[in-house]
């Protein structure tokens, strides 16, 4: 009876993709504008293409080498024949939902700039569309890859554990929780190696275009503005494709132990489900009128965000009170308040990021007025923002933790009380959907204040595509908040399924997760380290890529007549091949530290020493990743902040100070602290996909 429910989400996914496709037409039936805004849109298209079609080429020889690695481990016995191909789905789709977002988004730029001519409401409209794009294929393909391997190992494969449905959960989530390692390699593959390729271009551009040559932003004179332009999108759809998958899965690995079974794995794969229908209701009320104060342009964003969640919290209970049998069992309707937990941590935590990075509060208007004393202190004032802004974050998800442990039975049930944590972090990914679309949208509305300018359009079109992308850098610095959030959540969930998964292969094997034990210490300290190194390597990335970016474009200004007078064109594709391949080669070694890391620790420090580095990893990773992205987002808006005509306006020492100030930011917003978040969850999912060699090759 239950089982024939799990056909509702396919069935969802599908719904998920057809409302996409629908948006992605609605997108592309808008006008691109002028001949000049269709050339400089295709010169866009272009450089992402060029970017994309490298990437994923390299990314193919990575994966072409893992899978050969994990035949020979199943091969050998320590691993299931389905983990090879189950690794290549994931990184697949996880790719797949990078790539359309990263061509809907080029192809939205343009239509954003000339709807916004017509109307700010309608730009809005237009830019969010494309978002919705990204957000709906991300819950899409992943709920169908979901069911896709789950009805294969189910009816294909596991038939004959029928009879145990405790065996057969255990079986179909182990096998499942493989392909979360291919979705987090190509998410991480993808957050970093974009966040190198846009943030070396905007460093670049805004060090020599803007300070030294005192040329407005985005101006069509400066070389490196089509690599600026591309953005990052690719690496966040990548990214929360990886968060949301992995949530559902080790929540199903997690329903066994609890004693759910069947149940308890049905509930996050159809509270999934239904918090994407709630996230299609919720785009139809994001409205806004012609009024560019950011309050109210939040409002508008918020109004659809808020109406999805309320949506999840009214027909979860029916889900829970029907799936977990609480008919029978009713202590476990506590599962619902872990739920709620998971949704309105998620809430809070975006309020908070938005407080934290928006110009309309205290803060970042504060760090505005320190760009007065020069570039020094609107640093150190920014950095002391990020840390400060890290407090409430912790303290929500540590309540989130409890909450949901002890709602779920955790007192008189353990497992139970781990699962319902899983099922927190599940809730507070559940509207993905629209999240992740207001999330999505920003870059769009970035790259259209771009093209308004390059394409001379009217001063209102360039103040209305600036009011998006203020609230853009809002709704990002949240969407991050709010994936660093959920990624903690669905760490912790990780390491509980790691812990599970090392039982089910030696049953005889005793944890010893003390913390003098000295293998769990020494793996601790290591852990508290990754995401320091992983940060010290993405950023050392971007500041060597930005400099043969600011020679190039330094060398273009010196030797291209005519250039600064407008009367030359510059060189826009060797700044985007300069990206193109620092980002190639420099993504190596930060995804090379993460798959590495787990294995070698394993193997020296075994079992116990793997927990103490995740444990490490989790927590130091989750509060830097928060710090990094608020720090980021406080610049990027102080900037804006005087841009719009606050101490000194534009072309102020101020605004330089600012300007300084944002380019520190920026690989600190968009390369590393998005990326530590992929970073820990690929800790956990390699060290399950390993667990049979370390616990067979360890040391200790």
């Amino acid at each position: 009876m239950v089982e024939s429910y799990f056909l509702l989400v396919p069935i969802g996914s599908i719904i998920a993709l057809v409302f996409a496709f629908t948006q992605a037409r609605k997108v592309l039936g808008y006008s691109e504008g002028s001949d000049i805004m269709v050339k400089i849109s295709a010169s866009i298209r272009q450089g992402a293409n060029a970017y994309l079609k490298r990437q994923y080429r390299g990314i193919l020889l990575f994966f072409a080498a893992m899978f050969v690695v994990l035949g020979i481990m199943a091969f050998a016995g320590l691993l299931t024949p389905f983990v090879p191909f189950a690794f290549i789905t994931g990184g697949f789709f996880s790719g797949l939902s990078g790539f359309v977002g990263m061509k809907i988004a080029t192809a939205a730029n343009a239509r954003t700039a000339q709807a916004s001519s017509e109307g700010l409401n309608r730009g809005l409209r237009v830019a969010f569309s494309s978002g919705t794009v990204m957000g709906f294929t991300v819950v899409g393909l992943g709920l169908l890859d979901l069911s896709i391997w789950f009805f294969l190992l189910k009816y294909v494969f596991y038939t004959n554990l029928a009879q145990d449905p405790a065996a057969q959960i255990s079986a179909i989530s182990a096998a499942m929780l493989t392909f979360g390692m291919g979705a987090s390699s190509m998410a991480l593959f993808a957050r970093v190696g974009g966040g190198i390729f846009t943030k070396a271009a905007d460093v670049g551009a805004d060090l020599v275009g803007k300070v030294e040559a005192g040329i407005p932003e985005d101006d069509p004179r400066n070389p490196a503005v089509i690599a600026d332009n591309v953005g990052d999108v690719a690496g966040m759809g990548a990214d929360l494709y990886e968060s949301y998958v992995g949530s559902i899965i080790a929540t199903i690995a997690l329903s066994v132990s609890a004693g759910y079974n069947f149940g308890g794995a049905a509930v996050p794969m159809l509270i999934a489900t239904v918090g994407l229908l709630a996230s299609i209701a919720g785009t139809f009320f994001v409205r806004c009128g012609e009024n560019t104060d950011q309050k109210v342009l939040l409002k508008a964003l918020r109004k659809g965000t808020y109406i999805s969640s309320a949506i999840v919290i009214l027909l979860s209970f029916p889900v829970i009170y029907f799936f977990l049998d609480c008919a029978r069992y009713p202590d476990r309707i506590g599962v619902y308040a872990a739920i709620l937990s998971g949704l309105i941590a998620g809430v809070l935590i975006g309020f908070f990021t938005e407080y934290f990075t928006s110009d309309t509060y205290k803060p970042t208007q504060e760090l505005s007025g320190s760009s007065l004393t020069g570039p020094a202190t609107i640093i150190i004032g920014g950095i002391s923002l990020g840390m400060l802004s890290t407090v409430m974050p912790v303290l929500i998800v540590g309540l989130s933790v409890l909450v949901s442990f002890f709602a779920s039975g955790g007192v008189a049930n353990f497992s139970q009380g781990l699962y319902g944590v899983g099922i927190s972090a599940v809730g507070m990914l559940s509207t993905l959907g629209i999240t992740l679309a207001t999330d999505a949208y920003g870059p769009v509305a970035d790259n259209a204040g771009g093209i308004a300018q390059m394409s001379h359009l009217p001063a209102e079109v360039r103040e209305r595509t600036d009011a998006l992308d203020s609230l853009g850098n809002t709704t990002a610095a949240t969407g991050k908040g709010f994936a660093i959030g959920s990624a903690a959540l669905t760490a912790l969930a990780l390491i509980v399924a790691y812990m599970d998964d090392i039982r089910i292969k030696a049953p005889d094997f005793q944890f010893d997760a003390s913390i003098v034990n000295p293998p769990v210490l020494i793996g601790l300290f290591i852990g508290s380290m990754l995401p320091f190194l992983f940060s010290a390597l993405t950023m050392k990335a971007v500041g060597r890529a930005a400099q043969s970016i600011v020679m190039e474009v330094r060398r273009q200004f010196r030797e291209i007549t005519g250039l600064m007078e407008g009367t030359a064109e510059a060189d826009y594709s060797t700044c985007v091949d300069i990206c193109t391949r620092g980002a190639q080669k420099e993504m190596i070694a930060p995804a090379l530290t993460g798959i590495l890391s787990p294995i070698v620790v394993g193997l020296i420090l075994g079992v116990n020493g793997v927990v103490g580095m995740l444990a490490g990893a989790t927590a130091t990773g989750f509060v830097l990743a928060v710090m990094m992205a608020n720090s980021g987002g406080a610049w990027d808006n102080a900037k804006k902040y005087i841009e719009a005509g606050n101490h000194g306006g534009k072309g102020s020492e101020p605004h330089k100070a600012a300007v300084v100030g944002d380019t520190v930011g920026d690989p600190f917003k968009d390369t590393s602290g998005p990326s530590i978040n992929i970073l820990i969850k690929l800790l956990s999912m390699v060290s399950i996909v390993f667990a049979g060699l370390i616990l067979n090759f360890s040391i200790l």
